[in-house]
């Protein structure tokens, strides 16, 4: 059946993913399915037009999968266990978070501040919410990420704090986006990601989604998902 075809290569990338920080090839998609790199590719496209993962422009690789990512975005992930040498490139601040609370582990996050460009380096786990202070600021509002999900999820940057977050805005973005507090966003990504790699992960619903949001304080315009 398709479907399982097709959830078959979705669980292959995410499993890539987590156990060494890549996306599979659609050759190695091929070789693992046993189906063609033809087959592969337009299973891939099928996901991608489903919102499960990202393909880059051109079509014929993975970019994203939520909350992975295979190219560099700002930031960098470590686990906090010394004995594993895995690494993530997170997706924005908030896909930081919920690479941690998808495998379940305790991770150092190491980025820079747009506003000051110093250092940020903090600890985060799925029961280790990050030191208060910093905030993330979303550059668009939640009906519009999809409409350039990678433009989207670069911009979900980490601040030193509230205040450089809101003078980043005022100087760049005056009158778009909102400032969140970082454990806010912590907080919400265990619950959206925290059954991204499970076995039984179902896709969430919006009216599920949008709770979430909701139970976080997440509300009004700017959070109305599409």
């Amino acid at each position: 059946m398709v479907a399982t075809e097709s959830r078959r290569v979705r669980d292959l990338v995410y499993e890539t993913f987590a156990g060494e920080g890549r996306a599979p090839s659609i050759a190695e998609l091929a070789r693992r399915t046993a189906s063609t790199p033809q087959r592969v590719q337009q299973l891939l496209h099928e996901l991608h037009a489903a919102h499960a993962l990202v393909l880059n422009e051109d079509g014929d690789a993975v970019r994203m999968a939520h909350p992975f990512t295979a190219a560099p975005m700002a930031f960098v992930l470590t686990p906090v266990d010394g004995h594993d040498d895995r690494r993530w490139w997170g997706g924005c601040a908030w896909d930081s978070f919920g690479i941690s609370a998808a495998l379940r582990i305790d991770v150092r996050i190491d980025t820079a501040c747009p506003h000051c460009g110093a250092h940020l380096s903090l600890e985060s786990g799925p029961h280790t919410p990050p030191a208060t202070g910093p905030a993330i600021r979303f550059p668009r509002p939640a009906a519009e990420w999809w409409d350039d999900v990678v433009a989207t999820c670069t911009s979900i940057r980490l601040f030193c704090s509230t205040d450089h977050a809101e003078q980043w805005s005022v100087e760049h973005a005056a009158g778009a986006g909102y400032v969140a507090d970082a454990r806010t966003i912590w907080d919400l990504s265990q619950a959206w990601y925290g059954d991204r790699v499970d076995p039984g992960f179902t896709p969430h619903t919006r009216v599920h989604n949008q709770l979430l949001l909701e139970e976080r304080g997440l509300t009004g315009p700017f959070w109305q998902l599409p």
